[in-house]
Order: C-alpha cells, then structure tokens, then sequence
C-alpha cells in the first residue's frame, strides 16, 4: 500500500516552481505549508504491507481546508506548539485540521473549503469532510477545552499552534485504526524518520520555545527527534484526550488544566490567571 502523492503538491503548479518556492518563505504559515508539501513527496514514496491495507493523507485530499486552518491561525509569535501523534477517523481524516472534530473545525475554528477522497477508501471509512456527522472524542475533548478556557480561537492561537507529528492514517481489512507504533518496526521507522525531519523544520520555522506532545508518545517522539537534530526547544507533555484512556475519561480537563499551569502556559491563554508564573 503505496501513501501516495497529489494535489497538495501539483497545487503549486510544477511550471512555476520558483515563484511559489520564494512566496513560500516569507510568513510562518507559508514556510509551514512548505515543509508539510516536502514531506508529502517524501511519504508519496512510502509503501507499508500487513497489517496496513488503507493509508489516507489528508494533507492531499483535504488540503484546502487544511490550508485554511494552517493560513488562518499559523502567525508570528507563537510560543506552544502542541503536537499530536497522526489523524483519528473522524478527526483530522475528514477536516484536514489537527484534532479535527468537525462541530469544533466548523462552528469554532470556522474552517470553510472542499475535502475530497484518499485514492481507495475503506467502504467502513468513507470521507465526508465537513458534512461528516460522527464526532470523534478526543478532538471534541481537546478543543472543547480550549474553547472553555479561550472563548474566541484568537487568544488560543495568539500564544499556540496545533500540529501532528505523522499526516498519514492506517486501516486494516476491516477498516479498524492503527496508530504508527502499531506498524511494522522497519516501516515504522522509514515514516517517522521523514516526520521527525519535518517536525523539525517547523520548529525552527516557527520559532516556538516549547512543544507540548499530546500523549506520551507524541512527547518522546519529539523529545528524541528535536535532541537529535540539535534544535533547542524544550519538550514537555499532557494526557491524551482519547476515550481509550481510563484516566482521560475521569476528567481529561482537569488533568491538562493543572500541567498547564504547571507548565505556565495557562496564563497564555486566559487572562484572568494573570498570576501564573510566565512562559520560560
């Protein structure tokens, strides 16, 4: 099963390389959407056996929307750059927007455009985008939160970012999800290789001074690639909103709310906590 490459890339136009490659680089979403379309070359080359039969990108069939996300809410002077591990099905897989529950992607983030098709769908996981009707858990938890806590999306991102690590989504035969630590140890690799090298492009594109990994793998992940790679930005992590997880499901809020003041990101984000320690 090939990962496949697309209209993200030929979007650019192949004639007229140039010109987009110079545009690219003068505003921070612009240099993100540059390092997410190089990756996509790279993983177009990826191909993964058993127990994958499905791979979906969203960063190529449901690139316009994630490029509103990404030209909208990607600026100067974010700090947190909060990272996930890959798409969930009814996340990311439909909106194209990290943690992407569509209710938050639509009536929060308010995140227009089309979302196509992965080139084979699994008939159990067909891709609706934004008319998908099925929330998924984690991203209802995640932007909930901020959405409590921020009001508007602009106090959220005046200070942060929101990105995950891998693009790609897996799928078995019988259309269940599998996470990348769930693929074979010689393809995992391969993937997260090429992710870990993007993930530090964005970084250092970004300027963040801290990423915050969603999850304990997302945070070792990037704790690894970014010490590797010499790149100089703390790495810090919260629980993951996933159903999956008993703990999340006794109060996953509570649980982020108190890291995050532990981290000294909230008084980033409400400005009723003015009394928090700052951002280091």
């Amino acid at each position: 099963m090939s990962a496949g490459s697309g209209s993200a890339e030929r979007e650019l136009g192949s004639g007229d390389a140039e010109e987009p490659q110079r545009h690219l680089a003068t505003t921070p979403s612009s240099r993100f959407l540059q390092a997410e379309l190089e990756l996509n070359v790279h993983l177009g080359r990826l191909t993964f056996g058993e127990p994958v039969r499905y791979v979906y990108n969203p960063l190529e069939y449901a690139w316009e929307t994630h490029r509103c996300y990404v030209e909208t809410y990607c600026r100067e002077g974010q700090k947190v750059l909060f990272l996930g591990m890959n798409p969930g099905p009814f996340g990311m897989a439909q909106t194209g927007v990290p943690f992407g529950e569509v209710r938050s992607v639509v009536d929060w983030l308010r995140i227009t455009g089309e979302v196509g098709h992965p080139p084979d769908e699994h008939p159990k996981r067909r891709i609706t985008g934004l008319a998908c009707t099925q929330s998924e858990v984690s991203g209802a938890r995640f932007w909930g939160f901020f959405r409590r806590l921020c009001g508007e999306p602009s106090l959220f991102f005046r200070h942060c970012f929101v990105h995950n690590l891998c693009p790609l989504i897996f799928m078995n035969a019988t259309g269940k999800n599998l996470t990348p630590p769930e693929l074979p140890a010689g393809e995992r690799e391969r993937l997260l290789a090429l992710c870990d090298t993007a993930l530090c492009q964005v970084v250092q594109a970004l300027c963040v001074s801290m990423v915050i990994g969603v999850g304990r793998v997302a945070e070792q992940r990037a704790r690894r690639a970014l010490s590797a790679a010499g790149v100089q930005v703390r790495v810090e992590g919260i629980m993951h909103p996933s159903p999956r997880n008993p703990l999340a499901n006794k109060g996953w809020e509570a649980v982020a709310e108190a890291k995050l003041i532990e981290l000294g990101v909230m008084a980033l984000l409400n400005n009723t906590r003015a009394g928090q320690p700052p951002l280091a």
